[in-house]
């Protein structure tokens, strides 16, 4: 037996993976090394990472910067705690950095070190806001379905996709979802766009504005499929919740840190969140980050709260020095390299030679912005039917043909089908990003032959 195959039984034996079910596991992959936009894989394929990871290494892979930032901090002070009394000096430099990318509102930072610990985060800060305001009735989120927020208990609550809730209900009280608005039916269509945000306003009606603590959403919907909103949704949305009283969350796990083509994504549209979710693409994946960017407002709320009613929310790891300092390093590199104006340029164009994909019968539609893509798979391209299956099956031929993508399953109603997601690193060579029409047309040809 040699030394994969060994250390693969090992996997099998003594490790539980995300999603675990050994069906999907009897030949995972197992990555030696990533350099920039491609990984290296024990059997000794090179593939590119069409998915940047899990959604987050926007500066690519084998970023020695970055294991210098570690090693440099790791070597002064591995670890500090930041409860109140007590900080340090990355966690400092980056808040500072973070929220001068961030929006004009954007105040302070929360430091977290995920993306679905983010969320429960500012669940729980946006009820500790409302405390303080004297509305403590103000309790409930809504979310949308197909939107993604994690799968911790409240953040899996949130989550509008029931896969998840399956096996680990009941869920969290207090938290709903509403349709979100579905690219392939309203793309273009101001007026669903509006139509998309009053189900929201609905929403707050049915349970009364006085109990609606937030309403989150991501910018642009990434396991969901990537769904891209109408211009009009969002400032229809941030219209609804100042009207009722209701905070605006920004998941911005996915979408923050250049992803879009912009440093946070609501900027596509001139809305201002209340709080905004991040992770991710702080660190490029490099080591475990997130957090909270409070607005003003909410800021205001914790510093004016007297003693007896201080924000009692904490964790061992916030503002960790190390993830902290490799964040800061990040950052710079992502300023350096201006890695958001690329994006904006380089996915524009990638997103037109994608587009071209369009003429196959089994593609109901592209979508993107930045560099996040979705092709989805249909089996009527006048109904929209959903191809239910096909989508693993392209994203197995693309990976015998180089590419890893993400297959997003749809579901049986006509709403969204199977979706093939790409995200790949922000810093990907455009001789190697003009690979992926070819290799995808190939794909979904001999997927569906």
């Amino acid at each position: 037996m040699d030394g994969t195959t060994q250390l693969l039984e090992s996997d099998r034996r003594f490790l539980v993976h995300p999603l675990h079910h050994p069906e999907d596991h009897k030949a995972p992959l197992l990555v030696e090394e990533g350099r920039g936009s491609m990984l290296h894989m024990a059997d000794g394929r090179q593939v590119i990472d069409g998915l940047a990871g899990l959604w987050n290494v926007n500066v690519g892979h084998g970023r020695g910067e970055l294991a210098d930032a570690a090693a440099g901090q790791m070597r002064k002070i591995a670890y500090a705690s930041a409860y109140v009394g007590a900080t340090n000096e990355p966690a400092i430099r980056l808040a500072e950095k973070i929220v001068g990318h961030a929006y004009s509102n954007s105040a302070a930072v929360y430091y977290t070190t995920g993306g679905a610990e983010s969320n429960e985060s500012a669940f729980k800060t946006a009820r500790f806001y409302w405390k303080v305001q004297d509305k403590p009735e103000k309790t409930k989120i809504i979310s949308r379905i197909h939107g993604y927020h994690g799968v911790t208990m409240a953040a899996m609550s949130a989550t509008g996709m029931a896969v998840y809730h399956k096996m680990f209900g009941p869920l969290v009280p207090g938290f709903l979802q509403v349709p979100a608005p579905y690219a392939y039916r309203w793309q273009g269509n101001q007026e669903a766009g509006i139509g998309a945000a009053e189900l929201v306003e609905k929403a707050i009606l049915a349970e009364g504005p006085d109990t609606v603590a937030a309403v989150i959403c991501e910018p642009v919907m990434g396991a969901g499929g990537v769904i891209v909103p109408p211009d009009s949704y969002f400032p229809k949305l941030r219209q609804i919740c100042d009207q009722y009283n209701v905070l605006l969350i920004a998941d911005e796990v996915i979408t923050g840190f250049g992803r879009t083509g912009s440093w946070f994504a609501l900027g596509h549209w001139g809305v201002e969140p209340d709080i905004v979710s991040f992770a991710k693409g702080v660190t490029s994946g490099y080591l475990p980050l997130g957090g909270n960017i409070l607005s003003k407002k909410v800021h205001d709320a914790i510093l004016s709260a007297p003693l007896d009613r201080r924000y009692m929310h904490a964790a061992t790891y916030s503002g960790h020095p190390v993830c902290c300092a490799v964040g800061l390093r990040n950052v710079e590199i992502i300023e350096d390299e201006d890695l958001p104006g690329r994006a904006a340029r380089v996915g524009a164009k990638m997103l037109g030679q994608l587009e071209e994909l369009n003429d196959l019968p089994n593609v109901g539609e592209v979508r993107g912005l930045g560099m996040m893509f979705g092709i989805e798979l249909v089996t009527d391209k006048g109904t929209k039917a959903p191809a239910l299956g096909l989508g693993v099956k392209v994203a197995r031929e693309a990976l015998s043909r180089g590419l890893l993508c993400r297959a997003r399953p749809g579901s049986p109603d006509p709403i969204i089908g199977d979706t093939i997601c790409l995200s790949p690193p922000l810093s990907t060579p455009e001789d190697v990003l003009d690979r992926f029409p070819t290799i995808l047309r190939e794909s979904i040809v001999a997927a569906t032959a």
